[in-house]
């Protein structure tokens, strides 16, 4: 250690110095070179996904805060730590059921600011643990092909292993290749590794209520934004920014818990006593 750096925004931060060459550095916790507080800015990302505006977050923040950030720097900070936070619980193993559930919904996006570029109709797949509540696996995609599907899919067994034994979708022919390729083909049982589990609701087969549920969620967050306004690449870290939200943060009304509790027992232990989770991540 090697004295303290003053900051206008940030307070002291440790210096340090290399005993082999005489550097001096500091060490990137995340916040490197941010010129506002990880206390501000992980509330300015928190009321985001609580349903606050990038506007009203600014002149809530404005009230506060002397050295206020402008709505753009709040998105900014939405995208940018949606991102980080996302590569990390992306690698996290979790405990589920045997059963996953995937499903699709319809999102709206706009080719440009500008009204006459028009609106793209995209995709966001997606995937729950019924018994958890836990978001497994999420993209938000310009096509529902074989491709975009393959890769939340694919992210599921890669996270899961080998607990899942029921694949839950709907009526959708692309999920049958799917499913079929990325869980493979038992020689020795002459089956296939995974029961692949089609529910057609417009046969009468009744509905994936708990993904369905999440979806609901979805949309009462994004419902309000009147569409996204970005490339396919933001909107897909605002939807990861929402999936760190909805697992990590909130608590589900049915288990009483966030979904992580049950997953993700280990971190919970980490996690329990974080009043910030958003930091703590």
């Amino acid at each position: 250690k090697w004295c303290k750096r003053k900051t206008q925004n940030r307070g002291l931060i440790q210096r340090y110095k290399c005993k082999s060459c005489s550097k001096y550095f500091v060490i990137d916790d995340g916040f490197f070179r941010m010129r506002n507080s990880p206390e501000k800015i992980t509330r300015s990302i928190d009321l985001f996904y609580r349903g606050v505006s990038t506007r009203k977050a600014q002149e809530h923040l404005a009230i506060f805060h002397p050295h206020n950030a402008s709505n753009v720097s709040i998105y900014k900070w939405v995208i940018k730590y949606s991102k980080i936070i996302s590569n990390f619980t992306n690698q996290l193993k979790i405990n589920v059921s045997p059963e996953i559930q995937v499903d699709e919904m319809e999102l709206h996006r706009r080719r440009s600011h500008k009204a006459k570029k028009g609106v793209d109709k995209n995709w966001f797949v997606d995937s729950i643990d019924p018994k958890s509540k836990f978001l497994v696996s999420s993209e938000y995609c310009k096509n529902r092909s074989l491709k975009e599907i393959k890769q939340v899919i694919q992210r599921i067994k890669d996270r899961t292993e080998n607990q899942v034994k029921v694949l839950t979708t709907d009526g959708l022919n692309v999920y049958i290749n799917v499913v079929k390729s990325v869980w493979k083909y038992n020689n020795k049982n002459r089956e296939y590794n995974i029961i692949h589990n089609r529910v057609n609701a417009s046969k009468g087969e009744g509905f994936n209520n708990p993904i369905e549920r999440l979806h609901n969620n979805v949309r009462a967050r994004t419902k309000v934004m009147r569409g996204f306004h970005g490339s396919i690449n933001s909107a897909n870290a605002v939807l990861k920014g929402f999936e760190v939200y909805y697992n990590f943060i909130t608590k589900h009304q049915q288990i009483k818990c966030c979904p992580f509790e049950l997953a993700i027992p280990e971190l919970a232990l980490t996690l329990k006593d974080e009043k910030n989770r958003w930091l703590g991540l």
